[in-house]
């Protein structure tokens, strides 16, 4: 019993920290943060968590201005054929896609001065 007790504090704790972290983070981070979750349950194979986030990622898309729909409408297509090949059991090639994408991402955001 004690264990027990002792584990959900325990995991009370991360998920407080996991909370304020979210809520603090910029918008980058957060967006870092879902590639990090889609990644992670795709290597795990899990195909409702890889596309839950797959979707968050495309309901984030950027569609009302005009200098942002032309890469968001190409983001959109890619997360859907990464859900597409994820239904399939592809995880490979969703893996391939989301660390790169990621990868990107990170070199943009690098590239930007801080606010």
């Amino acid at each position: 019993m004690y264990q027990t007790s002792t584990y959900f504090r325990s995991a009370n704790r991360a998920n407080t920290y996991l909370a304020k972290e979210i809520i603090e983070a910029t918008p980058q981070k957060l967006l870092i943060k879902v590639y990090d979750f889609a990644i992670a349950n795709c290597k795990r194979g899990n195909m409702a968590k890889t596309n839950r986030a797959l979707t968050e990622l495309i309901n984030a898309l950027n569609f009302e201005d005009e200098k942002a729909k032309e890469i968001s409408t190409g983001l959109m297509r890619l997360y859907q054929f990464c859900q597409d090949e994820m239904r399939k059991n592809n995880t490979d090639i969703v893996y391939k896609i989301l660390t790169d994408l990621r990868e990107t991402w990170i070199t943009i955001f690098n590239r930007q001065p801080e606010k």
